[in-house]
């Protein structure tokens, strides 16, 4: 291949990764997700709710390149039944949230950092995946994002957007590795119990919020 027929490539690459980039490090259900778990359970349980993540994205970048999201946003049923699933998931792990800040302020404790409560890896794991796997909208986007930048004339053209896909998870693994770290070096003062509430209360609210948006998502 020359250089002249490479470029072309190089560009699209480097525009979807930072078009990516921004869509990532747009505030959604994973940002609280991970924040909550960072809180809770360490950089360990942050970590781990954000590989729980990047599996959720594999499974819809797998099945996108092998065509069935596209099957899925076909079916006005299927897409239906999976957002419902998905903004009960949110709504349950936000109302989970509001009750331990409405717990943590009837027990009026004291105002000194909070020790970590125990949070078990599968636990933090399944969040993450579940979060991803379950949201119909991620679907939509590798359906309606990733072809933007595939070559319909290219000889393997599923190939390349697992490529874009991947790129898309190293993106998302790097961005939020460097935001739990930020939240567990920030760590003592976040888990001030009127920080912490403060916190949780937001997190709750932008969950139920979340989930409202996709359970009012429409297909196409």
């Amino acid at each position: 291949m020359t250089e002249r027929s490479t470029a072309p490539v190089t560009g699209a690459m480097l525009t979807f990764s930072l078009a990516a980039l921004v869509l990532i490090m747009i505030p959604g259900p994973d940002q609280a997700l991970i924040t909550k778990s960072a809180l809770t359970g360490g950089r360990r349980a942050g970590l781990l709710t954000t590989l729980g993540g990047v599996l959720g994205l594999a499974v819809h970048a797998t099945a996108a390149a092998a065509g069935l999201s596209a099957l899925l946003l076909a079916s006005a049923t299927a897409f239906t039944a999976m957002k419902i699933v998905g903004a009960v998931y949110l709504v349950w792990m936000g109302v989970q949230t509001l009750r331990a800040a409405a717990r943590a302020r009837r027990e009026g404790a004291a105002e000194e950092p909070v020790e970590r409560s125990s949070l078990s890896g599968r636990t933090a794991l399944r969040q993450g995946f579940l979060s991803n796997a379950l949201n119909p909208k991620i679907a939509l986007f590798f359906v309606t994002f990733l072809p933007q930048f595939l070559d319909p004339h290219a000889a393997a053209p599923w190939a390349r957007a697992l490529l874009l896909s991947l790129v898309f998870a190293v993106l998302y693994l790097a961005w939020f590795t460097l935001y739990v770290g930020a939240v567990d070096r920030l760590g003592r003062w976040l888990r001030r119990p009127k920080v912490k509430r403060g916190i949780e209360r937001v997190t709750g609210v932008l969950l139920i919020g979340f989930a409202v948006r996709l359970a009012t998502a429409h297909q196409g």
